[in-house]
């Protein structure tokens, strides 16, 4: 899909996504893409599920969240969590276990809030994260819709008939349907025939505020969670639930699990307990679970890490890749999805999908420095590649087509 450049002028956006700002990879695209926008002169609300009382650290970011019950008691919170297409760190309620009266209460809830913040911020477009529920909500106020698929919603698409027609209506409304991955776009294109001519590939980017390399005192970090002061560190960040391939992880590092290294994995979700039995059943003596964590914990983990890993089974891009590369730290990742994408072999390698195998030799060999890498140079191919601001320009001219189209 080809799109003209045209002068960036002063645009107002609305931001749409189905999940919190954090926690989940959409999130943190809504947060780096609003971050990045308002960088540069444009206006920014954002309307979004939360079961926790937040403020904006953005005073140019207009935030409205609607709240959803969770251990924290929120007055006028909906009477359930926020629902997802797997898992989230704060939610394993999911979208196919909403009730008939909860589905109806979410619509409701998010179509009377599109429409006071449309009242309030009157955007000139709005930018939805998903094919999903919210954007064909949104479709209905005549406003320039753009979608940026991610992934799971093409899982949820396949798994429940019940929402199609919502993804099905969001594409028909969509003026431009942004991909964040070769795999991603040809997916999109196979779902759906409407989408063939809206389609524009848009990798996903990474604030260059949140990860970066810097010195940190590993053993400083490692006494915080009560963590011996290992030589070697292999890391994982990201939701615990089985297309993450958590389970592939564990069983790797029974074969290159030594007294040297420590596996830390950052993060939660419905398979968290779940890991952790796992881990015992196989006797594993240096693994550390360590929860979900804000982005300042993880730029350091990365930082102190000799190998980043993502061993997921189903990716369609996988921000935590690039935040572990912006770090100036080696990923190796499946050779599947969004994946292949980034990584080549200056930056890290692929291992062969389900072959747990594979993923502990690889592993090895950047741990004994078989294979060796330049962590200055990983740094700079990500910052160069995928810092967010790169692709404001062209957020900025998607958006101007859109609404010439209007």
């Amino acid at each position: 899909m080809c799109y003209n450049e045209k002068e960036v002028i002063k645009i107002k956006i609305l931001l749409l996504n189905h999940f919190p700002l954090t926690g989940s990879g959409s999130g943190v695209y809504t947060q780096n893409i609003a971050d990045s926008l308002t960088k540069a002169g444009h206006e920014v609300s954002i309307i979004m599920p939360e079961n926790e009382i937040i403020q904006s650290g953005n005073e140019h970011i207009h935030l409205y969240p609607i709240y959803f019950q969770n251990q924290e008691h929120i007055e006028n919170s909906l009477p359930f969590n926020f629902p997802c297409f797997t898992t989230h760190p704060r939610s394993t309620m999911a979208f196919t276990n909403l009730s008939d009266d909860q589905l109806e209460l979410y619509i409701k809830s998010f179509d009377n809030k599109i429409k006071e913040v449309i009242d309030i911020e009157h955007p000139d477009i709005i930018h939805a994260g998903h094919i999903w529920i919210l954007p064909s909500i949104a479709g209905k106020y005549n406003i320039p819709l753009v979608i940026t698929a991610h992934g799971t919603d093409l899982i949820g698409y396949k798994q429940s008939k019940r929402f199609r027609h919502f993804a099905e209506n969001a594409v028909d409304k969509a003026k431009f349907i942004i991909t964040i991955s070769e795999e991603n776009s040809k997916l999109v294109k196979e779902i759906f025939p409407k989408a063939q001519d809206k389609t524009i590939l848009i990798p996903n980017g990474y604030n260059s505020n949140n990860f970066y390399p810097k010195s940190v005192n590993k053993q400083e970090f490692l006494s915080s969670f009560n963590i011996k002061n290992y030589p070697k560190i292999v890391s994982f960040a990201g939701k615990f639930t089985s297309f993450k391939g958590i389970d592939l992880l564990l069983k790797a590092a029974t074969i290159y699990e030594n007294d040297d290294t420590a596996t830390i994995l950052a993060g939660n979700g419905e398979l968290f307990n779940d890991m952790q039995k796992l881990a015992k059943d196989l006797k594993l003596k240096n693994i550390y679970f360590i929860g979900n964590q804000p982005h300042d914990i993880l730029n350091n983990l990365y930082n102190i890490a000799d190998v980043s890993l993502v061993p997921s089974r189903n990716e369609a891009f996988g921000p935590v890749v690039i935040e572990a590369l912006a770090c100036g730290t080696p990923v190796i990742g499946s050779n599947n999805g969004g994946i292949p994408d980034i990584i080549n072999n200056q930056v890290g390698l692929l291992f062969e999908p389900e072959n747990y195998q594979d993923l502990a030799n690889k592993i090895k060999k950047v741990l004994d420095k078989d294979i060796k890498f330049d962590s200055q140079n990983i740094a700079e191919y990500a910052k160069n590649n995928y810092s967010q601001d790169n692709f404001t320009k062209q957020l900025t001219n998607i958006y101007n087509n859109a609404k010439s189209q209007k």
